[in-house]
């Protein structure tokens, strides 16, 4: 699977980018369709705390699923993100199935 991780603003470390890929790659695991991920992570100009946004675009055979979620942190936004992701893809399967 390949995944595409932009950051806007900033330079990613490498123990995020890991993070991400590895996360990314174990949803994966469980939808053999998947194809690939775009992951785009941003900074929003805010005094809140909540200000790490991170977008994630499955692509999978035919469709796109897309979940973006506010955070504190970049690693809970990302976790967030994709767990909207997997209830996304219980619901393509349900569909894909009937």
């Amino acid at each position: 699977m390949k995944v595409n991780i932009n950051s806007v603003h900033f330079k990613i470390d490498q123990k995020l980018e890991s993070f991400i890929t590895t996360k990314l790659e174990k949803l994966a695991v469980k939808n053999p369709e998947i194809i690939g991920a775009d992951v785009t992570l941003k900074l929003e100009n805010t005094d809140l705390p909540d200000n790490k946004i991170s977008e994630i675009r499955v692509l999978l055979k035919g469709n796109d699923l897309f979940a973006t979620k506010q955070s504190k942190t970049f690693e809970e936004s990302v976790d967030e993100a994709i767990d909207a992701l997997k209830k996304q893809m219980e619901k393509h399967k349900k569909r894909t199935v009937k």
